[in-house]
């Protein structure tokens, strides 16, 4: 009894330091395009490691630039250990519904057509082939991404946490004879990534009811947190 009373005190407490040991993965939530396909947005919240405040961003990208709209994204952090994530959430929601009504991106969510979660461990974190829509049998050319990463000088700040990662984004064309084609490739690591030290390809969502199809490839950021690795949601997005 002795023997299985100290066994349940030690994975309690391997439990408890763990938990307390651990960085945050922020929830992904696709908000959907506008009707035209010009507008991609989505939203990641969740709570900080090390601080508990409960945070949510929204992100809406214009898809022929791959640029974010005047005024976003919109960044939502109570620095309150009791507010809750609804809190934020809401928060941020009224700011964003001043760019783009939620309804309207809802009416146009179009298709998550591949998704590997950060806590996914048997996905190819560099290569995602998706069928672009459900439809079956397939009608539309398959769509490759592949990801590679690039070592990177980041800020002064991150120099003590260990080396830094861009990424590089390509799509392979098979209309095209397999031609890759270049879709983002970081020559600096923009300030807000943080401290970011690789990546994987999380997802891609496409639209097809706009003036051209479109498409949005969800990139999982790993970053340096204060207890643990961070997960964080970058988008780079094109038209077909």
């Amino acid at each position: 009894m002795m023997r299985i009373l100290f066994a349940t005190m030690l994975l309690a407490q391997f439990a408890v330091h763990s938990a307390a040991n651990a960085g945050d993965a922020a929830n992904l939530e696709i908000l959907g395009f506008s009707e035209d396909g010009k507008i991609f947005a989505f939203e990641e919240y969740g709570i900080q490691d090390g601080s508990g405040f409960a945070y949510a961003s929204r992100f809406y990208i214009d898809t022929s630039t791959d640029k974010f709209l005047p005024g976003t994204p919109v960044r939502v952090r109570l620095d309150d250990e009791t507010a809750g994530i609804d809190k934020a959430r809401s928060q941020a929601r009224t700011a964003g519904e001043k760019i783009m009504a939620d309804a309207v991106l809802a009416a146009h969510r179009g298709n998550t057509v591949g998704m590997n979660a950060p806590t996914e461990l048997n996905a190819d974190p560099f290569r995602m082939v998706v069928n672009p829509r459900p439809v079956f049998p397939q009608i539309d050319p398959t769509l490759e991404f592949r990801l590679e990463q690039i070592p990177l000088t980041a800020s002064e700040v991150c120099e003590s946490q260990g080396p830094a990662a861009g990424f590089r984004l390509l799509r392979i064309d098979p209309t095209d004879g397999g031609t890759t084609k270049l879709l983002h490739e970081d020559k600096t690591i923009p300030k807000s990534r943080n401290c970011p030290h690789g990546y994987s390809i999380g997802g891609v969502q496409t639209y097809f009811d706009g003036e051209a199809p479109v498409f949005a490839v969800l990139i999982s950021v790993r970053q340096y947190g204060f207890e643990g690795p961070d997960h964080r949601w970058i988008a780079v997005t094109g038209r077909l």
